[in-house]
């Protein structure tokens, strides 16, 4: 991207839950910096792509599902977004729970870190 603006940033945020919905990896993936660092509750941090495609298509407990945004912020490179997640995880379990991301883009307007919290209690 040769020019990249906080819209873009969103843009990109919402792309990705849209992928990820869909379960095309590839795709969300191609969002990511090679270099890239997700960090999710319950997980060591996850760098660069060939991690995060494992996580996708081999880790994460969940089958299938929509995530809807309530909110979304920008400020310069950061997007913070927040919503709720419905689905269902792979030992059939029905989820659902709010949750929090922070993306941080760089200038090529890939994602460098995102950062994901959930809200589901834990004690």
């Amino acid at each position: 991207m040769s020019t990249t603006t906080e819209t873009t940033f969103v843009s990109a945020a919402r792309r990705y839950y849209a992928l990820v919905d869909a379960g095309d990896v590839a795709g969300l993936v191609a969002l990511f910096a090679p270099d890239s660092t997700y960090h999710r509750p319950g997980y060591p941090p996850l760098t660069g792509h060939a991690e995060l495609e494992r996580f996708y298509r081999d880790e994460r407990v969940i089958d299938t599902g929509a995530h809807v945004l309530t909110g979304i912020v920008a400020d310069g490179r950061e997007v913070a977004v927040q919503g709720t997640f419905s689905g269902v995880l792979r030992d059939g379990k029905q989820v659902s729970l709010r949750f929090a991301d922070f993306f941080t883009f760089g200038a090529d307007g890939l994602v460098t870190r995102r950062d994901t919290y959930f809200f589901a209690p834990l004690v």
